[in-house]
């Protein structure tokens, strides 16, 4: 009977919270357009990553307020701002933000370009890192809390290896590459840096920190020798940093509102929001000229063939291309600009798509806008020979092959597992966990990898328009930033949105100065659709991201080492860059 009362008590909580969820998803559709009033100062926050891709919408209060704002939403709410008579002046507040270089690059050339406007714009710091005073930089005036503090002491990028700790468990993971810079594998192999890191590592902290310097210093009055020595002497404490002349005041936030209200001759100050800016009926242009805005984000993996759009926790192939198709036979599309953010991943998978691009390019004319990683798989996609544009500091190149395979007999002894087994075929237990790789099976697989980087370099060649003697040498694994990239002849451009957009108006025959309207793919999706409309795993785990619970994941979670450690090959970036 106890079990009848707790298993009937179960069923009707799920039933009760399913109809809570439901009234929320049903009254988020049904929310009225957020209406601007004159004199309106806008309040652009900014906290955590400015994904490419919108998140699942979980607009439930107790749950989740908003979901972040994508980098095209940024962009948006800037240019429109700009030239909106309602909006008299832009709050930018930056907090804790985790966007990458080429994410921060773009985000400050936007508040750059609102700036032209004219009108006020004003950053306030809180608590701010080095992300957050980047891109404030652009500001006319920077403030502060009299009792905060700044982060800004430069750059240290940190790689973890796992040999030793792997040694102790008695793991021994077997790598090959093809390309000496290709060192994804070296992470369960080594336990420091190999020479051919160290090189990368110390080219792409030198070219960010240059970065750096020169931003600042243009920004502040310095010259880029006194700027150096005044971020060697950092963090700050809220003072010094006035006193260094990296703020121009310390104001608690009401008294920045109030000097804010002063300037616009108003009583009260009237603000609004970047959600509430976006809702607005008129963000988004009706102009009749429809360009496709495509989004690829996260690691690559084939996915699920029944998946109807791309994956929500990685780039999928098979959603991808099914989404590239619509784009392609959609005649209201003038042009496509396909905006990709992907360290690389699964062999297979990143050749899918890049037949995939291959054939939107028959079909449409493209632009690709490479955001914080386009490398390895990410950059093997993007040769359909259309113009690619990069900023400075997105990570790019990594043109190479890698393969992975633990032996966890060791680990099992420890465990008191053991395994036995019969085959037939002589490389029937390649992949087996169970013992390394013997020498024949290892000449079987330098093979396979062998063909997959000729391959690779092959296509890079014909899509750059160069013969592969050229690209060899600047392939070879490497990484490289934007403008480094550009100097390889990798890339084709520097720039942003702006810059994308600019390309796909001329090669789509549309006029400089007319408007376009961005069609997102995928388009945003609320929790409605992914309850009624959807059972897809992975977008059940951005749903749970969206509402804080994203931590709960594990390393098993990432696409590329679930691939890897099922003895996989991957067109995979050699390192993940946290700075």
């Amino acid at each position: 009977m106890g079990k009848f009362l707790l298993g009937l008590l179960t069923g009707v909580v799920v039933v009760v919270l399913i109809i809570v969820i439901a009234v929320f998803a049903v009254a988020s559709l049904r929310t009225k357009p957020a209406v601007i009033a004159d004199g309106s100062t806008l309040i652009l926050h900014l906290q955590g990553d400015a994904p490419e891709k919108p998140p699942v919408d979980v607009s439930i209060p107790f749950l989740q307020e908003h979901p972040p704002v994508t980098v095209e939403n940024i962009w948006s709410i800037l240019r429109h701002a700009a030239s909106d008579s309602r909006i008299k002046a832009v709050l930018f507040e930056p907090q804790g933000t985790t966007v990458g270089w080429a994410k921060m690059q773009e985000i400050r050339a936007d508040l750059e370009q609102f700036r032209k406007s004219g009108k006020p714009l004003i950053a306030y710091l809180k608590a701010a890192n080095m992300r957050d005073y980047y891109m404030a930089s652009a500001c006319s005036k920077i403030y502060m809390s009299p009792q905060d503090e700044l982060d800004l002491k430069g750059i240290g990028l940190e790689l973890m290896y796992f040999k030793n700790t792997l040694d102790k468990l008695g793991v021994h993971v077997d790598v090959e590459h093809v390309g000496k810079y290709k060192d994804y594998g070296d992470q369960f192999t080594r336990s420091s840096m190999s020479p051919e890191t160290k090189e990368v590592m110390t080219s792409l902290v030198d070219n960010l920190f240059a970065d750096l310097i020169d931003t600042i210093s243009k920004s502040r009055g310095k010259s880029p020798e006194t700027m150096r020595a005044v971020i060697d002497d950092g963090p700050f404490l809220a003072k010094q940093a006035k006193d260094n002349g990296l703020v121009d005041g310390l104001r608690y936030e009401d008294e920045v509102f109030g000097e804010l209200k002063t300037t616009l001759h108003q009583t009260e100050l009237k603000k609004t929001t970047e959600h509430e800016y976006l809702n607005v009926p008129d963000i988004t242009t009706s102009a009749a000229d429809r360009i496709a805005f495509v989004v690829g984000e996260g690691s690559i993996t084939r996915g699920d063939p029944e998946s109807s759009s791309s994956g929500s926790n990685g780039l999928e192939s098979e959603a991808f291309d099914k989404m590239i198709g619509r784009v392609a036979n959609d005649s209201s599309i003038k042009g496509v600009i396909v905006r990709i953010d992907s360290p690389g991943g699964e062999v297979s998978a990143s050749d899918d798509m890049w037949r995939a691009m291959n054939e939107l390019h028959k079909k449409k004319p493209v632009v690709i806008s490479m955001s914080d990683d386009a490398a390895s798989g990410g950059y093997y996609m993007a040769m359909s020979g259309d113009t690619i544009v990069a900023y400075p500091g997105t990570i790019t190149g990594s043109i190479g092959v890698v393969f992975g395979k633990p032996n966890l007999h060791g680990l099992y002894d420890k465990l008191g597992i053991t395994k036995d087994s019969v085959s037939r075929g002589r490389y029937a237990r390649i992949e087996s966990d169970y013992e390394s790789l013997s020498d024949a099976e290892r000449m079987k697989l330098r093979e396979d990898i062998d063909f997959e980087y000729e391959d690779f370099v092959r296509k890079v060649a014909t899509s750059r328009k160069k013969p592969v003697t050229a690209i060899e040498p600047i392939a070879q694994g490497r990484v490289w930033l934007g403008d480094q990239a550009k100097a390889n002849g990798l890339v084709d451009e520097l720039g942003g949105l702006d810059r994308a957009i600019e390309l796909i108006k001329k090669k789509s025959g549309i006029p400089a100065g007319d408007k376009v309207s961005l069609v997102l793919y995928p388009a945003k999706r609320t929790l409605f659709d992914v309850l009624f409309r959807s059972n897809s795993d992975a977008e059940a785990e951005a749903m749970l991201s969206g509402v804080g619970l994203g931590p709960l994941r594990t390393a098993w979670h990432d696409a590329s080492l679930r691939v890897w450690l099922r003895g996989g090959m991957l067109r995979m970036m050699p390192f993940s860059i946290q700075i």
